[in-house]
């Protein structure tokens, strides 16, 4: 009877759609500054991967800031360092800083951006990580990702 209701097109669509929210994930963050996970996993599927990242505090982007930022682990505080130089301009990010995998704008309160990045090159072998380059926010603001077999 679900078929029936449904039909064969519809189906479709929806297992398409399902497919494609697997290369998507939504962070939020706060302004008590923390993020709401502290593990994105992107699956072997992917071929690009999408992060939105929402700020569900009140405070502004000059003030209380967030971003979403991926590197290796290695490099993580590197970048974050780095990116305070840059200013919010640059969303305390080094411009063309090839260190870095992807990563979003700062927000504040009560906004939404996302990026998309290729994780073609990406390696099984290598630990990354995530984290908000808003300046002093890495030390709490961070988290891994994984990539799935």
């Amino acid at each position: 009877m679900i078929k029936k209701l449904l039909g064969g097109a519809t189906f479709l669509f929806f297992a398409s759609s399902a497919f494609a929210n697997d290369c998507a994930v939504t962070v939020e963050s706060n302004d008590a500054m923390q993020f709401n996970t502290s593990n994105v996993v992107i699956p072997a599927s992917c071929d690009e991967f999408t992060v939105t990242l929402k700020h569900t505090g009140q405070l502004p982007k000059q003030s209380m800031g967030h971003n979403w930022v991926m590197t290796t682990k290695a490099d993580g505080q590197a970048v974050a360092t780095d990116g305070m130089s840059a200013g919010l301009d640059n969303n305390y990010i080094k411009p063309n800083d090839e260190r870095v995998i992807g990563a979003t704008e700062i927000i504040g309160g009560g906004e939404e951006t996302s990026t998309t990045f290729s994780v073609k090159g990406l390696s099984k072998d290598e630990d990354y990580m995530f984290f908000c380059s808003f300046p002093g926010h890495i030390g709490i603001m961070q988290g891994t990702v994984t990539l799935e077999s």
